[in-house]
């Protein structure tokens, strides 16, 4: 696990400002991409309370919630009422400053507030302004709020996963639509800021929750576009191809791809069972899907006489694609994890070093890194103030206004 301290900016983002009016998972891990590959992302947060991940507890690490520190890290953080004229008066100048603003508020939100995308386009034509949502800006339920559960529920995800087609519905552990939806939003900036640099016009980019659910099921949606039928729950098996799923072995688990020809063949070696190549049932892909549940008996019982180390050297050597089940602790001291810097240390302004998820993109000539951890409640709300102009006494006046909380002035008192 290697350490990653507090350093300049670098990647391939450095000296792009990004304005982060989002809370929560989507809008955060957008911009935590951006701000991973060098962005300088100013993260804004409401008055009362902050961002809802920090009261996400447990866990929490020292007096901060462990989830906010997660989403939140390489982002200068700051405490805006946007209900007050001066934290309204502080938000534009920023945007002035900005080439992309983020924001996942409740349909209608950011127009009521007056900073919606017609009002800035006008003032702001190069701007990049970025909205998450539910179910988006179109449509009859544009207007609804948008969860997690509620996109895997209404995109079909929960019907199709579980352990059997009459089991009653399941969701996915991760949250698929919100960690989607966010690198979907990142991936449409970056093609908006293309399109800038060749134009110097901006736009609009938006997407939600229900889209980027929708994008999860490409093989179940081919299914039931194809035959008109509903993909039912397979357990870990895959809807299209066989054996391509998880079997028990004497003392854990394992997960075999043998779906192809080549590598059905190089299983049945590994298992020391040929007779399967040429068994009927078996032959050919589609006669294992057909008989799925013969296959996975038959494979279950061969599975079970040894250990999972014994399968996995023995399907390895023959280059099948296979993997131990891991738990979340097993899969962050891998090996290959660290190998690849997916777990770094962070240093906290408060709590010292902070172990969490490195960048998962690498770049040859223009690294990003994981710089610093995430930010207290208005951690950085007077050094992104003097940044943008605002003279102490000004500073002093919107504390007054309560149109700004900086922590070194202590936190505002919560109200409920």
């Amino acid at each position: 696990m290697s350490v990653q301290n507090k350093t300049p900016r670098s990647g391939p983002l450095a000296g792009l400002k990004v304005i982060d009016l989002t809370h929560v998972m989507a809008g955060p891990t957008c911009t935590l991409m951006l701000a991973d590959m060098g962005a300088d992302v100013i993260k804004i947060e409401k008055w009362p309370n902050g961002d809802d991940t920090r009261h996400s507890v447990p866990p929490k690490i020292g007096d901060e919630a462990a989830s906010f520190l997660m989403m939140n890290r390489n982002k200068r953080g700051i405490v805006l009422d946007l209900k007050t004229a001066g934290g309204k008066e502080v938000l534009r100048r920023l945007i002035a400053g900005a080439d992309v603003l983020v924001e996942n508020f409740a349909p209608g939100a950011m127009e009521r507030l007056g900073f919606g995308y017609e009002d800035l386009h006008k003032d702001f034509p190069a701007l990049i302004y970025c909205s998450l949502s539910g179910f988006g800006r179109t449509g009859p339920y544009r207007h609804r709020r948008g969860f997690d559960l509620v996109a895997q529920a209404m995109s079909g995800i929960m019907s199709f996963t579980g352990e059997r087609p009459d089991g009653p519905p399941v969701k996915c552990g991760p949250p698929l639509s919100d960690i989607t939806a966010g690198l979907l939003a990142s991936m449409g900036i970056l093609a908006a800021y293309s399109h800038r640099l060749k134009t110097g016009e901006g736009q609009w980019v938006e997407t939600s929750l229900y889209e980027a659910a929708l994008v999860q099921t490409y093989w179940q949606s081919t299914i039931a576009l194809a035959s008109n039928v509903a993909p039912r729950a397979m357990g870990s098996a895959h809807p299209l191809n066989a054996p391509y799923q998880a079997f028990e072995a004497s003392d854990g688990w394992l997960v075999v791809g043998g779906a192809n020809k080549k590598h059905w063949l190089l299983m049945l070696e590994a298992l020391d069972a040929l007779e399967l190549a040429s068994d009927p049932r078996f032959v050919n892909g589609s006669d294992r899907m057909a008989h799925l549940k013969e296959l996975e008996a038959e494979l279950s019982a061969r599975f079970r006489k040894r250990t999972r180390a014994h399968w996995l050297a023995a399907l390895d050597e023959k280059g099948v694609p296979c993997g131990p089940v891991h738990d979340m602790l097993e899969a962050l001291s891998d090996p290959q994890t660290l190998a690849r810097d997916m777990v770094v240390e962070v240093e906290h302004s408060t709590l010292g070093p902070v172990k969490t998820i490195g960048l998962p993109i690498k770049f040859s000539a223009t690294p990003g890194k994981v710089r610093s951890g995430a930010p207290v409640y208005g951690e950085h709300t007077r050094e992104v103030l003097r940044e943008h102009g605002f003279d102490q006494t000004q500073i002093e006046a919107f504390e007054r206004e309560g149109a700004i909380v900086a922590a070194s002035a202590g936190r505002k008192e919560q109200v409920a």
